[in-house]
């Protein structure tokens, strides 16, 4: 069977060679010419569609853009970011975006072939990622990974909520875990065996937010050619969970605010109102009462709504619980895979992991460790299984003065941010031999870069020669990077053999701190 790849380029000679080299691999091609398109053409393929090759500059709607908006309506789809500008920025850009992969032009078929195989084998294995899909959307509170004071709070009024029919809004950043909050509650309610219906609020088309909530009759408007029940309907008897309850129109909430109050819907084009018996709960990452004030949501609508508010945590707010999700997720994913035993999570790896602040909450470590197991070559995972995490992370040194290596990317240097992260409880680095093997640490004082300027004139107010301004450029960038020759060069973007001649020839020693201190003195 034929894999469906969408390209979205703007350059018509580059979907050209793109088309030629994924069919030559055997897998059928989806042209748009910008963002814009290819989201209306994932509309229309839905499904269908295995992979995303994106062009990150495009008129009307540019690849950032477009990953945001696939992000917002809840697309999951590997993405493989291309670009003519390459550097540390777009790359970093391209993954906070959430791209699984990132080429740049002009790209081999060898190449963009590799990145489509990786991109499949992830997509392959998706259906182990949710434990909603796993056990069939029955996810109790004990199935819960969490061991923070904050989110033990979370469980407590959590259960507290599953004890009656009391309307929940759980408010939180995305990726937070709020949809598996809510399936908790609809587990642990008298309402545990009764249906459990998903709307995502934000990812429905304004004409159509009434029709799919409501439900329509045959004939109610063009191109109803039957009958819809609604979501109401589908959940009679059970729990509603409306996602991004803050995007629905205002139109649509007065409907909601009477099937709230009355316990009855009016579908579409019907003569008559239906009685539901539906328990609603709500989620949103919106400042509702901000939305209230800009005449966004009506504000009986949010007192209706608003009875049992619980406010779930962003990961970066509970680092505690990112070593037991990141082992719970590795040991779920390896399952998945059918591998003979599940990865150990380097302790180097963990403090990375600890250390990053995690925009996409957990959803995003999730999709990282699934990454990282499947497309991992040795038993363990370590910092060179996690480059997109450690893109955007900024480079110190370990207690022992030496860099710690990806393989044969670039040299990557882990955070002594990393201690300052660390919950005051960390059982998962007890006895793994960290403090025997490296003990992270800051810069100290005495380490710190003056916050001076390189002038362009000297003491005898001239212009410099290039010499002068590069021989102190060389001592400062050494002092900032506290000699480690290897990031000096990369900044400085030269070779290491070519910063070792210049330093000959400057006459500095990277070992001699006071020379490297006389750049305080120009």
């Amino acid at each position: 069977m034929s894999t469906h790849i969408l390209l979205i380029d703007d350059d018509p000679v580059q979907r050209r060679l793109l088309r030629h080299a994924v069919e030559r691999i055997g897998h059928t091609a989806h042209m748009a010419e910008n963002g814009k398109q290819g989201l209306e053409a994932l509309a229309r393929l839905g499904d269908k569609v295995s992979v995303i090759i994106l062009d990150l500059m495009m008129p009307e709607m540019n690849g950032i853009a477009f990953l945001n908006a696939m992000h917002d309506q809840g697309v999951d789809i590997p993405v493989i970011v291309q670009t003519g500008q390459g550097g540390i920025e777009t790359v970093v850009m391209a993954m906070r975006a959430g791209a699984f992969d990132f080429v740049v032009k002009p790209v081999s078929p060898e190449r963009i072939g590799t990145a489509i195989n990786n991109a499949l084998k992830v997509d392959r294995t998706a259906a182990v990622r949710s434990p909603s899909r796993s056990r069939g959307g029955a996810i109790r509170f004990d199935d819960i990974v969490a061991v923070s004071p904050a989110m033990s709070r979370v469980m407590e009024l959590a259960r507290r909520a599953a004890q009656s029919d009391i309307p929940v809004v759980l408010e939180g950043e995305s990726g937070v875990g709020k949809e598996m909050v809510a399936r908790a509650i609809q587990a642990g309610s008298d309402r545990a065996h009764k249906p459990f219906v998903t709307v995502n609020c934000g990812a429905i088309p304004n004409n159509l937010v009434e029709s799919i909530l409501f439900g329509h009759e045959k004939g109610a408007f063009t191109g109803a050619t039957e009958k819809h029940a609604g979501k109401f309907a589908e959940a009679d008897g059970g729990t509603l969970f409306l996602d991004e309850i803050g995007d629905l129109p205002l139109e649509v909430q007065v409907k909601l605010l009477r099937a709230i109050q009355h316990g009855e819907i009016e579908t579409v084009g019907a003569r008559r109102t239906q009685k539901v018996d539906v328990r609603l709960i709500s989620a949103t990452n919106k400042d509702l009462i901000a939305a209230v004030k800009n005449g966004e949501f009506r504000e009986d609508l949010y007192y209706r709504l608003n009875v049992f508010p619980i406010t779930i945590p962003a990961l970066r707010r509970r680092k505690e619980d990112i070593p037991v999700l990141a082992r719970t997720f590795a040991e779920r994913f390896a399952g998945g895979q059918k591998l003979e035993r599940v990865p150990d999570i380097t302790p180097a790896a963990m403090a990375l992991l600890t250390a990053f602040d995690w925009p996409g909450n957990i959803r995003q470590l999730e999709n990282s460790i699934f990454r990282a197991v499947v497309l991992a070559e040795e038993p363990h995972l370590d910092i060179g299984d996690f480059p997109q995490i450690a893109a955007q992370i900024p480079g110190y040194i370990t207690e022992d003065g030496e860099s710690i290596f990806m393989g044969n990317r670039d040299v990557l240097q882990v955070p002594s941010m990393a201690v300052n992260h660390m919950p005051p409880v960390y059982p998962d680095f007890a006895g793994t031999g960290i403090g025997e093997e490296r003990q992270f640490r800051q810069p100290s004082a005495a380490n710190t870069p003056s916050e001076g300027t390189i002038s362009g004139l000297g003491h005898d107010g001239e212009v410099r020669t290039i010499a002068g301004v590069e021989e102190e450029l060389i001592r400062f960038a050494l002092r900032f990077y506290r000699g480690q020759m290897s990031e000096v060069a990369r900044r400085l973007g030269i070779g290491r053999s070519t910063l070792y001649r210049k330093l000959k020839d400057y006459g500095i020693d990277p070992d001699d701190p006071l020379k490297t201190r006389e750049l305080e003195r120009v």
